[in-house]
């Protein structure tokens, strides 16, 4: 079996015949959680993997929409969740406060076990968890049973962060961010389209309506996973799962790429998340004084930057993406001048400040996931985990701070804060080089090639020449690819 013919079935070229015609022959399985028969199209064969299109990728999108909606739908309903409760608004706001709280668990606890499990049963799993804890949203009248449900609810919407590894998995290594970037567009459709449909609904029918439809499209999600979604086999097995969240942690402090991104994506988040947050401020008082509706439909033109994300994506696979964090990272530096210079003095500055700060910012996240899920094929769940989990620090980080901010010392002065964190992020990548070894700390090596396909053919052409690869001792068995 030639090298080419063994990559493409994900195995090292070195592998020899007698150690991959073992797992050939295993028996793999049939039924899901040993009951569902799985449809034989969606069955995992070694000699014939599943080809990664452009339909089950939307479907990735899709459902990422639809799942990650759960975690947000609340935000505009607070005044009703009161009305319907009898409850003091303070009681309330615990609300969005649970989501988002059982949303952290679940991607330090669940998000893991996609480097664990077989993803498929997760993914199904996850959805109909989700989806039945909705229909007790839907029906429930004592607040205190919501409460705890909307805490459960975030704990069960990690799906998109076991699509988003599966999604580099499958995909081909120059497809990949496209692949990616599908999938993120879907996330953010997700958080922008679930506030606009509850703030809707809910002002002309009732708040439970909300979650009804919420129940009826994950159903489809759910229909759609069974029908679509391809089996593979579960990795690392020979880990347990507490190995699997210490490794998690190890990667965290040891891991210079890993630290790296983090630290950008911690800055990056802030600056995104204080640029929304306080844009309402700086919309609603002078000079402008747009209505409350008005403010709403700057959330449009996000919604168009988050549509340009898997355009972005194609561009993205033709770069290193050390190079197309740059760029991001330049054009969200350029937003933030815009917005510094005359945001608070004419719209149109304010404007292309929101549609530049979304597609870098999507773009940035792009191609930072790419760098980093190109680690180890075998951990990508808990490198992912670790991405999502710097996101949060930096909302977190960007929402009181930036608040504070612009309320002490106006517009100007929070967005020039952001601005310099903008700066921060650039030096940081420039710490490192595009073609830096995975356990160097600091500079440059191998070049400053730009061009993806190079980098790749003179990977291709070492790896037939026989000379020796760097292995994560973690990995295991790779992932099929």
């Amino acid at each position: 079996m030639s090298p080419s013919s063994t990559e493409k079935l994900g195995v090292h070229p070195e592998a020899t015949v007698e150690n991959f015609a073992a797992p050939a022959e295993e028996s793999w399985p049939t039924k899901d959680f040993c009951l569902i028969p799985i449809p034989k199209r969606l069955q995992y064969n070694p000699i014939k993997p599943f080809h990664f299109g452009i339909l089950l990728n939307i479907s990735f999108g899709f459902a990422s929409t639809f799942i990650v909606a759960n975690l947000y739908y609340c935000q505009p309903l607070l005044i009703e969740f009161s009305k319907s409760f009898d409850v003091t608004y303070e009681e309330v706001s615990r609300v969005p406060t649970l989501v988002q709280a059982g949303y952290l668990v679940g991607l330090l606890l669940i998000s893991p076990l996609g480097d664990l499990v077989r993803r498929r049963q997760l993914v199904l799993l996850l959805v109909a968890t989700s989806t039945t804890l909705t229909i007790g949203l839907a029906v429930t009248k004592d607040f205190r049973v919501f409460e705890t449900l909307s805490f459960l609810i975030g704990v069960a919407t990690v799906t998109p962060q076991i699509l988003m590894p599966l999604a580099a998995d499958l995909a081909p290594p120059e497809r990949r961010a496209s692949a990616l970037s599908v999938v993120l567009s879907g996330l953010m459709l997700g958080i922008l389209v679930a506030r606009v449909l509850a703030g809707v609904i809910g002002n002309f029918t009732t708040w439970r309506v909300v979650y009804y439809m919420s129940i009826g499209v994950q159903c489809l999600v759910l229909i759609g996973a069974y029908l679509m979604l391809p089996d593979y086999p579960s990795k690392n097995r020979d880990l347990t799962y507490f190995q699997i969240l210490f490794s998690m942690a190890k990667y965290a402090v040891t891991e210079p790429l890993v630290i790296q991104v983090a630290i950008i994506n911690i800055a990056s988040s802030a600056c995104f998340t204080c640029f929304w947050v306080t844009l309402t401020f700086l919309l609603g008082g002078p000079p402008y004084y747009y209505s409350t509706l008005v403010i709403g439909l700057f959330g449009l033109v996000g919604m168009l930057g988050v549509l340009v994300g898997p355009f972005a994506g194609r561009l993205i696979d033709k770069l290193v993406p050390w190079y197309a964090t740059l760029i991001a990272t330049s054009l969200l530096l350029v937003s933030q001048a815009v917005q510094t210079a005359a945001g608070g003095i004419n719209v149109a500055a304010v404007v292309i400040a929101c549609f530049g700060l979304d597609v870098a910012r999507q773009s940035q996240q792009v191609s930072l996931t790419t760098r980093v899920l190109s680690i180890s094929s075998a951990a990508r769940a808990r490198l992912n985990a670790i991405l999502i989990l710097s996101l949060f620090i930096g909302q977190v980080m960007g929402t009181s701070v930036g608040t504070q901010v612009f309320v002490q010392h106006g517009w100007r002065a929070c967005s020039l804060l952001m601005l310099a964190l903008q700066a921060f992020q650039i030096i940081i990548l420039l710490l490192r080089g595009p073609h830096c070894s995975r356990k160097r700390w600091f500079g440059y090596e191998g070049g400053l090639e730009a061009r993806q396909r190079a980098v790749l053919e003179r990977e291709k052409s070492r790896s037939g020449e026989g000379k020796k690869v760097e292995h994560d001792p973690e990995a295991g068995i790779e992932a099929p690819m």
